[in-house]
């Protein structure tokens, strides 16, 4: 752990292609493999709440236009209707941009804010990753599996009432980089999504009772500087499972391990604080 390599500059015809070649390959599976992905919707909820979670619509970003995040708010509210009641049967896998699609402005999506090398941008469909990093969040507090989950190579912004681990989240862009995860219990999994005035909800369901409660916690924090003259940030995230009736500790797992690259000064951030 705690160990980063000085970052590549790469050309932007070399990653253009890249992103091509990723895409493809992802639409090749898309049609080869249609019944691996989970597509069935039930306006009928499951009976049994597994997990809930819900993020602050708004926040007040540093030298970040609000309009981006007002956007995201009418993003978020397209793509949860692709997914909202989305049940994820046995042995189905829940893929984010095979159920959402591309982010096009013909589809209504307006300009939110993206992350592209640690820069703030602004893209069709910006802002949808608070969406995919409340699924990771909810899906880490259930038994599904994950099997794709990607985060930033940077901390953008310092940590401002942070409710959650940092790492805790799911970069995703269409549609080479996606969030999936999979049934491999089972019973049958709901997931249930809605906007409140000032939040963006999420709830987890089952089909049958489950014996299990999960704790997610971070270890191993740590922020050192590097030799190229910036700060790294570097940590583990862990899962504990619980027996509900009991509350015995069953099992301990690293789910996580995340290193990126600071784009502010820590030590300056943390003299503000103190402030």
């Amino acid at each position: 752990m705690n160990k980063l390599e000085k970052p590549l500059i790469r050309s932007t015809f070399r990653i253009q292609l890249g992103k091509r070649f990723y895409t493809f390959g992802r639409h090749i599976k898309w049609y080869f493999y249609p019944n691996y992905f989970a597509k069935t919707f039930a306006n009928q909820h499951l009976a049994y709440q597994v997990f809930s979670h819900h993020s602050i619509l708004l926040r007040q970003l540093n030298k970040v236009d609000m309009q981006l995040q007002y956007n995201k708010i009418d993003n978020l509210k397209i793509a949860i209707t692709k997914l909202n009641q989305l049940v994820i049967k046995p042995d189905e896998t829940f893929s984010f941009w095979y159920l959402v699609g591309n982010t096009t402005q013909a589809k209504g999506y307006k300009k939110g804010m993206i992350l592209q090398n640690g820069e703030v941008m602004s893209g069709y469909g910006g802002g949808l990753c608070q969406l995919s990093n409340l699924l990771y969040w909810m899906v880490l507090h259930t038994p599904l599996t994950v099997v794709e989950r990607h985060r930033h190579s940077y901390d953008v912004f310092p940590d401002v009432n942070r409710s959650i681990p940092f790492g805790c989240g799911a970069t995703i862009s269409y549609n080479y980089i996606d969030f999936q995860f999979k049934n491999e219990t089972k019973q049958s999994f709901q997931l249930l999504l809605w906007l409140s005035e000032k939040d963006l909800h999420g709830e987890i369901c089952s089909d049958a009772h489950f014996q299990y409660k999960y704790e997610v916690i971070e270890s191993n924090h740590l922020i050192k500087p590097e030799y190229w003259g910036t700060y790294s940030r570097h940590n583990q995230i862990i899962r504990r499972t619980y027996n509900k009736e009991t509350n015995q500790l069953i099992n301990e797992e690293m789910v996580a391990e995340n290193h990126a690259l600071l784009k502010y000064n820590p030590m300056l951030e943390a003299s503000n604080a103190s402030s």
